[in-house]
């Protein structure tokens, strides 16, 4: 652009020579020191937005729900965490400055509250299973406690019905074989609690698979059940007749599954019930399948939580212990449930 013409043509007319030279150098400086500043502008505009999508790259990766908010508590910016948990937000916003923490939708959640200049910076970590876990320990240290005092006068009951027993009293017999079978399904509650609190550590061994199916038999004469129960164990008669696995804790988990399935048909509307265990060799896994025509699994999110049960009675502790048991041998536990029949399918690994 030529300079002269962005100066009045009548001003030009009472300037001299010289003053011309001076107010045109004059203006070329200021064109020339105005466009610099307009770069300048342009490349801090650039490295702005540059650092602003760095910030909210990082914002993103974070696993925590982040919301910034303005001072009249609109949003300035919020991740893709705390989108969805915008209705959480009108909540929380107005909480003083500090942590807290808050149950939202059943969940746990850890919140961070500071503010910044003019900008309120809130946080929120999800903390749901970290509760659980503080909550389990509390329960297992108080069961674990009851499981203890309870034990002696159990003991001391034992020895009692032995006793009794003894002396060959045919009217209190009766008495006495109820006695034992309550006195054994507290032993297996309390044993049951202790193990689960102080954690399974199996011992894996060979042992043949007619022993599993003998304990089976055996342990059914401890339940109480008022409808007819027709029972069928098959873990005989296949290719394999020996597994490696700790006896005394996959006896646990086949008895936890099968007093469930007792108690399933009792609570049930079948007249007469129908309980089966088998087994089968899979290429990396030996299964026990359970199976029962007894009422169905109410709630299956809870299915293998602590002390947490839908059943009529019972601790909610079988299932848990039992997952934990199976999981030590590498192995899982899947159920099959429909209108008519359930079962459950505890495959252990090989090796």
């Amino acid at each position: 652009m030529d300079n002269q013409n962005i100066i009045s043509p009548e001003i030009l007319q009472h300037l001299s020579s010289d003053d011309k030279s001076v107010l045109l150098e004059s203006l070329a400086t200021l064109i020339q020191s105005t466009y610099g500043t307009e770069q300048e502008f342009k490349k801090l505009q650039n490295d702005f937005n540059a650092l602003k999508a760095l910030y909210e790259w990082v914002l993103e990766l974070i696993p925590q729900a982040v919301w910034v908010l303005e001072a009249d508590k609109s949003v300035f910016y919020q991740n893709e965490h705390a989108n969805k948990l915008k209705s959480m937000l009108p909540s929380i916003i107005n909480l003083q400055e500090g942590e807290h923490e808050v149950e939202f939708e059943g969940q746990f959640y850890l919140l961070q509250n500071n503010r910044k200049n003019d900008k309120q910076v809130m946080s929120a970590t999800h903390i749901t299973n970290q509760k659980r876990q503080e909550r389990l320990a509390s329960m297992g240290q108080v069961s674990a406690h009851l499981a203890h005092e309870i034990r002696n006068p159990i003991g001391s009951i034992s020895l009692l019905t032995s006793s009794l027993l003894k002396r060959g009293d045919e009217q209190i017999k009766p008495l006495v074989f109820e006695m034992k079978k309550a006195l054994w399904r507290v032993e297996r509650l309390i044993n049951a609690t202790l193990l689960f609190t102080k954690g399974v550590n199996p011992n894996r061994q060979i042992h043949a698979l007619i022993d599993f199916e003998s304990d089976l038999y055996d342990s059914v004469g401890y339940y109480t059940y008022s409808k007819p129960i027709e029972f069928s164990f098959k873990l005989c008669g296949g290719d394999v007749n020996e597994i490696l696995a700790d006896f005394d804790l996959l006896s646990i988990v086949l008895q936890n599954f099968l007093s469930n399935a007792i108690d399933a048909i009792e609570e049930g509307e079948c007249e007469a019930g129908q309980v089966s265990v088998a087994f089968s060799d899979e290429s990396d896994f030996w299964c026990f399948s359970i199976s029962d025509n007894g009422v169905g699994i109410q709630d299956k999110n809870i299915l293998f939580e602590p002390f947490k049960t839908t059943k009529l009675k019972g601790n909610g502790l079988g299932l848990a212990l039992c997952q934990q048991i199976v999981a030590a041998h590498n192995g899982s536990i899947e159920l099959q449930d429909s209108q008519t029949k359930k079962t459950f399918f505890v495959k252990i690994a090989k090796n």
